[in-house]
């Protein structure tokens, strides 16, 4: 397979499309009234209980601004919340590149939009470890497996797209949209990349980490196989 390599991108880009799915909601308040106040034409894409939070935050006028990415991909999550955002739509608009034809295409046959920025915090997997008396099954239904996926995506193509992994940095970039009337530097998507990239790994990491210390007997026999066999 021929390697993708990209020479002509744009330094600034304007934040019009994004997406946010996060586990944590700190400061999300503050960066949902950033995006509307610098561009009150953004579109923002969202999921399950962080929709429900963008949909308070921006009141009455929600539907302005605010999109359930199961209207927009044309699938409804799975039960229980497993699959939400892994889509082909959600990844096209992810990794498209600003120019390259056949990825305009793609955008114009799947009724697509090219996503500026990828809001994504992951589900508490070190947290859920933390605590005392927690299971092997604790720990595996706090793996994440979408978030990790769409930070990579995103972090990929800093060429284009913030990724956002982090509240902490949200009051930073949306200082950058204001003094830059909505528009966001080829430098601080990059910052952002590394960022998002250190966490998924370190993400990955503590569940490696986790997983290898646990006695596989134990874990055995936590569940209640439903294929037994006659001794």
């Amino acid at each position: 397979m021929a390697l993708n390599r990209v020479s002509k991108i744009d330094k600034r880009v304007k934040i019009n499309n994004v997406l946010i799915s996060v586990s944590n909601k700190a400061e999300i308040e503050t960066l949902v009234a950033g995006l509307v106040e610098v561009n009150p034409g953004i579109n923002i894409y969202s999921t399950g209980g962080t929709f429900t939070k963008i949909k308070e935050i921006l009141g009455d006028k929600w539907s302005k601004n605010l999109r359930a990415v199961s209207d927009f991909t044309g699938q409804p999550e799975m039960q229980g919340g497993l699959v939400k955002t892994l889509d082909f739509k959600i990844y096209l608009g992810i990794l498209s590149e600003t120019y390259n034809e056949f990825h305009k295409e793609d955008l114009v046959r799947t009724e697509g939009v090219a996503l500026d920025m990828v809001v994504v915090n992951l589900y508490p997997f070190k947290e859920t470890i933390a605590k005392e008396g927690v299971t092997v099954e604790d720990a595996r239904a706090n793996i994440d497996i979408g978030g990790p996926c769409m930070l990579r995506a995103s972090a990929k193509n800093y060429l284009r797209v913030v990724s956002l992994s982090n509240p902490t940095m949200y009051k930073d970039i949306v200082d950058e949209l204001k003094q830059n009337q909505g528009y966001i530097g080829l430098e601080s998507r990059f910052n952002c990349a590394r960022n998002s990239f250190s966490h998924t790994a370190d993400y990955d990491k503590a569940i490696s980490e986790y997983l290898l210390k646990q006695d596989v007997a134990k874990v055995m026999s936590q569940y209640d196989f439903q294929d037994k066999l006659d001794d």
